[in-house]
């Protein structure tokens, strides 16, 4: 049963969520997955299992695709509508060309600065538990690259829009710092991942699948490596 296997992740569910109800239903001895998605977050969660896991990291790379949507006027403490509100502001003039513009800027290789909320660890320890205890700490920015932004829908005081980024960007905060440059303020609202890698949503497994369904839909290691540009040579070293 080595290989891949891409599922569309259901909101509410977390990715450890995800990771154990496939092992158990596959009755695999390992299952592992690739790039966490939050709870409220959907699609693409791509899943090594058995032998798979051993070229986990050789098959984690490449752009990932999401479609995101957010509201402007109002920060969170997590970036997302999870979280407390912690500031409002006035998004009433904020126009679509201004949304357009300030999206435009983010483009390119830029410094990232993660959220508090996230697996990011200082001295060992997960951003997030410190976030809980009320504690906010300096973070150090990251190199990530925006590779494409476009507006799909606008209607004041929500915004949707897809994008294509390097791996470690985190899109909530790209919707956090949009609500920065406008001076108003926005928090995410929706997030799906319609792709990572090779790895697109079209190809994705429904959780509700059973175990033969979800067999068929497993692709094998050598073919997954061959997606994801690495040689079998390099595969049957690791």
């Amino acid at each position: 049963m080595n290989g891949v296997l891409v599922i569309d992740k259901p909101a509410s569910l977390t990715s450890h969520d995800v990771v154990s109800r496939v092992k158990r239903k596959l009755g695999a001895k390992k299952v592992g997955h690739l790039g966490t998605l939050d709870p409220m977050a959907t699609g693409v969660l791509v899943l090594v299992i058995d032998g798979a896991t051993k070229c986990a990291r050789l098959l984690d790379g490449g752009k990932k695709g999401y479609e995101a949507r957010l509201v402007l006027g109002a920060e969170t403490d997590t970036y997302d509508s999870d979280g407390k509100v912690t500031s409002k502001g006035d998004a009433a003039s904020i126009t679509e060309g201004a949304v357009i513009d300030a999206l435009s800027r983010f483009m390119g290789k830029v410094q990232q600065v993660p959220p508090m909320y996230s697996s990011v660890k200082k001295n060992g320890v997960p951003l997030y538990k410190l976030a809980r205890k009320g504690i906010t700490i300096e973070r150090a920015p990251k190199a990530i690259e925006i590779y494409s932004i476009v507006v799909t829908s606008m209607a004041i005081p929500e915004v949707s829009f897809s994008v294509v980024c390097s791996k470690g960007t985190y899109v909530r905060t790209l919707c956090h710092d949009l609500g920065k440059a406008l001076g108003c303020g926005a928090h995410m609202t929706r997030l799906r991942r319609t792709a990572s890698g090779p790895f697109g949503i079209e190809g994705a497994a429904d959780m509700d699948d059973d175990k033969d369904a979800l067999i068929k839909r497993i692709i094998p290691i050598e073919e997954a490596l061959r997606m994801s540009g690495t040689s079998t040579e390099v595969s049957e070293a690791v």
